[in-house]
């Protein structure tokens, strides 16, 4: 099972971008699915994220600006991000708890994608 996050661009203040995690493979479903960011010299942080049941979670620096979504007939999580500022300018990353549907057995997997650049210029 893979997992890759893509979206990033620059954009201005105050504009909108739409990030994209999907997964691929086989076999396999998927439960908690998370966004990370990474600001230059910053250490990564916890953006938001979504359970299995559609359950929603965000940093209260994004709260009421950034909303995450999944679609699981695409494996796939998104996050709309609304009034952008600058200080969201940072690496963003995707996460995502799976299980592995083996023969006789499920495997727990943690999932990273390799991140995408979104720049916010003011």
């Amino acid at each position: 099972v893979q997992l890759q996050a893509f979206g990033g661009g620059l954009v201005q203040a105050g504009g909108s971008l739409r990030l994209s995690c999907e997964l691929s493979g086989r076999m396999f479903s998927i439960n908690t699915v998370d966004w990370y960011r990474q600001a230059p010299g910053k250490e990564r942080e916890w953006v938001a994220d979504i359970t299995k049941g559609g359950r929603t979670n965000y940093a209260d620096s994004v709260k009421g600006r950034f909303t995450i979504s999944r679609d699981d007939a695409k494996n796939s999580v998104f996050l709309q991000m609304d009034d952008v500022k600058p200080e969201d300018t940072a690496v963003y990353y995707c996460k995502a708890d799976v299980v592995i549907h083996l023969i006789g057995a499920n495997r727990d997997r943690q999932l990273w994608g390799q991140g995408t650049l979104v720049t916010v210029s003011s």
